[in-house]
């Protein structure tokens, strides 16, 4: 069992059209609460959003890099939510924080049914 922190971690992947797959993480301020089912009630299609609106990063670059692939007509500005967890000390070692689960879940709410593709830099 995982002890309850201050801290968790959103858990996210980039995904090209080829079905290649890049994961992503982020350390939050706050507690999981019920913040992981807010954050999905947001998301398109029930799952998809766009990074850099929520002031998340993209993780194309880090794609591109991992798959030594550079930009191509397989990208896309969307990111799938995978999940909200508590922080585990190897996260407290490896991730900075930030912001808070709190202020996130705003942004999520903010964005809700007005995804914006033209967000994200990496899309034209």
């Amino acid at each position: 069992m995982v002890k309850e922190t201050d801290h968790v971690v959103f858990e996210y992947l980039y995904r090209d059209a080829g079905n290649w797959k890049t994961h992503g993480a982020v350390l939050l301020r706050g507690k999981v609460r019920d913040n992981g089912a807010a954050i999905r009630s947001c998301l398109e299609q029930g799952e998809l959003f766009v990074p850099e609106q929520v002031l998340l990063p993209g993780l194309q670059r880090q794609h591109w890099h991992d798959h030594e692939d550079g930009p191509s007509d397989l990208d896309h500005a969307f990111h799938e939510f995978v999940d909200l967890r508590d922080a585990r000390d190897d996260d407290l070692l490896a991730l900075s924080p930030r912001g808070s689960v709190v202020q996130l879940v705003a942004l999520f709410v903010s964005g809700q049914g007005k995804w914006d593709v033209r967000c994200s830099r990496y899309v034209d």
